[in-house]
């Protein structure tokens, strides 16, 4: 049974959220503060976390951010805080998902169910690759194939799909691609991103002007679908 940490100093949030978890099966702990939140995670690793910014000690991206560095538990920034420049330093910071406020249950339950399954798929890898449809990654052969055809993909192209791969379902800003691929001094330069995502959908996708796998989500990143994503 999967333990949900909320974290959120709402009461209506707590009576709402937290009954929700229970009734689908999780064991859900809830904190209104974001030093209890952190004592909390630290007694009794949580298998993931849902958190509200807005909380009355600590900013909820401070909270993230301690998280993140003690642990990979996925993290669900679930808040009334809907610009993208909040949605960007969330994510930046190790955030998993965003969902803004007010939201629909189903939608949280569904992004709540992605987050666990990637990281159950993670943890299941198998000999280092990934399927999702007919598009199959071989991280350690550096190879792709596409039903069954093999994609000869560039050195740089197979360094962007592998990243987005890996963290499948995931979104990762702009800024964090930029500084894992071409260093941190290329942060303020999108452009080179947005040519290798081009030319990187040409090769693998069916019609790359609908894609199927690399999603962008607009002013904020890029995810890899596998299907799962509630947004699909």
């Amino acid at each position: 049974m999967p333990r949900i940490l909320l974290v959120d100093d709402e009461p209506a949030i707590q009576r709402a959220v937290g009954p929700l978890l229970r009734s689908r099966g999780y064991d859900v702990e809830i904190a209104g503060t974001g030093a209890d939140a952190l004592r909390l995670a630290a007694g009794r690793a949580p298998d993931l976390v849902v958190l509200d910014l807005g909380l009355p000690d600590l900013e909820g991206t401070e909270v993230c951010r301690r998280l993140r560095a003690a642990s990979a538990v996925p993290v669900i920034v679930l808040s009334a805080r809907g610009s993208e420049a909040d949605k960007v330093q969330a994510l930046d910071l190790g955030a998993d998902d965003y969902v803004t406020k007010p939201f629909g249950p189903e939608e949280l339950l569904a992004r709540i169910r992605v987050a666990l399954r990637r990281v159950a798929s993670e943890s299941a890898a198998d000999a280092g690759t990934l399927t999702a449809g007919d598009l199959t990654i071989d991280y350690d052969r550096r190879r792709v194939v596409r039903g069954s055809t093999e994609i000869r993909l560039t050195p740089r192209e197979f360094e962007l799909l592998s990243l987005l791969a890996k963290s499948h379902d995931r979104v990762l800003t702009h800024r964090a691609i930029l500084a894992a691929i071409w260093g941190r001094n290329a942060v303020e330069q999108p452009e080179h991103l947005w040519t290798l995502v081009a030319q990187l959908r040409r090769k693998i996708e069916v019609d790359p002007a609908h894609p199927r796998y690399l999603i962008s989500e607009p002013w904020v990143g890029y995810r890899f679908s596998t299907g799962d994503s509630p947004a699909d």
